[in-house]
């Protein structure tokens, strides 16, 4: 299992939506689907009921989705606490990104940055 796995599996559980989930993780439908397989056919559970018109969490899949959070806070928590025992802490971020992604990303991406402990003095530029 990686992290990618978790990710995947944590925007479709808080979308309840592929199609969502995959516009959030700036992927593909297909692809972050694939992923959700693998991850149940590691798991060997359903973490997802899913119909033509629904998707929502199984009771295996609610209880996943709260660790898979924990793992994720933790782990994001080393890292911080890693760099700033290092020193490492940027001034400066500087993404490229292209014409197609969403200002509504940014905003949000910004907000994350904010949130684990970095600059809150972001500035975008076209």
């Amino acid at each position: 299992m990686e992290l990618r796995h978790l990710r995947h599996f944590i925007a479709v559980a808080e979308e309840l939506h592929f199609a969502r989930a995959a516009e959030r993780l700036g992927m593909e439908q297909s692809p972050l689907s694939h992923s959700i397989r693998n991850l149940e056919a590691e798991l060997k559970v359903s973490l997802f009921h899913r119909t033509t018109r629904r998707t929502w969490l199984t009771r295996v899949g609610s209880r996943f989705y709260a660790e898979a959070k924990r793992i994720l806070r933790d782990i994001d928590a080393a890292t911080a606490s890693l760099r700033d025992e290092d020193g490492e802490k940027p001034d400066r971020l500087r993404l490229a990104l292209g014409r197609t992604w969403p200002p509504s990303r940014s905003r949000v991406f910004c907000s994350s940055w904010s949130i684990i402990g970095r600059p809150s003095r972001l500035r975008c530029e076209r």
